[in-house]
């Protein structure tokens, strides 16, 4: 077990400003941790902050580029002292059809939600190795990690589905040295990721207003805003994070299409399996 306390230590919370970021620093903070909430939304940092007290700071950083994460930790670091959990939050939406998405708008998207992930644990882990005193990695993936259908996007899903792959290994690799990890796994937020694909490099030149007044935006705004609670996901993962689980799941009426999923995969590996050609 990594850790069995909160109190006295720090997390960094990526996204933090808001949404499931700002949910689970409140729960971290319930709790008795600092926190340092980055964003690369300035104006949300400072409002999100102010009714979180002297545990509370901030720093804006721009997931996307290693510097400006070596720059947060340094500033972590510096306001903390050290640095035990790190959840790598910060995340984006964006689709297409196939032979339709722009091609920038694909590297923004893995630039986010992968590489993001992979620079906050490229950093922090040497950090959390270094005072000994254990720690965890908390990435923030999505049933579309698990799940991939037509209409959250190929983008979306792809990135997804690899937080998961990497979270596993991490797990794996972290274990020997006192570090956990937990990959998050939620269905519907009520959450504004709906709105992040106005800022890909597409939607440039898009009339917002316009756009947000569409049955299709409109239909997927009324199924967040339904969805559950931030911060019940916030105390949900840090209870999680306590129980050590490897994934953490929010919504348990979406089992049925993961056993389906399951299912099919045992199918089509039974298939290779009663191939004669393949025994031995």
């Amino acid at each position: 077990m990594a850790l069995t306390s909160l109190e006295g230590k720090t997390a960094f919370v990526t996204g933090g400003a808001k949404g499931i970021g700002l949910g689970i620093a409140k729960a971290f903070i319930a709790r008795g941790a600092n926190v340092m909430l980055a964003d690369i939304d300035g104006d949300e940092l400072a409002s999100a902050a102010a009714g979180l007290g002297d545990q509370a700071d901030t720093v804006i950083c721009d997931v996307t580029d290693a510097n400006a994460i070596k720059a947060a930790a340094d500033k972590t670091i510096e306001r903390f002292g050290k640095v035990h959990v790190v959840v790598n939050n910060a995340g984006v939406g964006s689709g297409g059809a196939p032979g339709e998405t722009a091609l920038d708008d694909w590297r923004w998207v893995v630039d986010i939600n992968l590489m993001g992930v992979v620079y906050g644990v490229e950093i922090f882990v040497p950090l959390i190795k270094a005072h000994g005193e254990g720690g965890y990695i908390i990435n923030t993936a999505s049933m579309a990690g698990h799940l991939a259908g037509p209409y959250t996007g190929a983008p979306y899903n792809a990135t997804k589905f690899a937080v998961v792959g990497y979270s596993e290994t991490l797990r794996a690799q972290l274990a020997e040295h006192n570090i956990g990890c937990s990959v998050l796994c939620p269905g519907w937020v009520d959450t504004d990721i709906h709105k992040s694909g106005f800022r890909a490099p597409s939607a440039a030149g898009v009339d917002v207003e316009a756009a947000m007044k569409s049955p299709d935006f409109q239909q997927m705004d009324a199924v967040l805003k339904s969805g559950l609670s931030p911060d019940l996901v916030g105390e949900w993962t840090v209870e999680s994070m306590f129980a050590d689980r490897m994934y953490i799941f929010t919504h348990p009426e979406m089992a049925p299409p993961i056993d389906a999923r399951f299912a099919a995969i045992r199918a089509d590996y039974k298939a290779c399996a009663d191939d004669p050609r393949f025994k031995g």
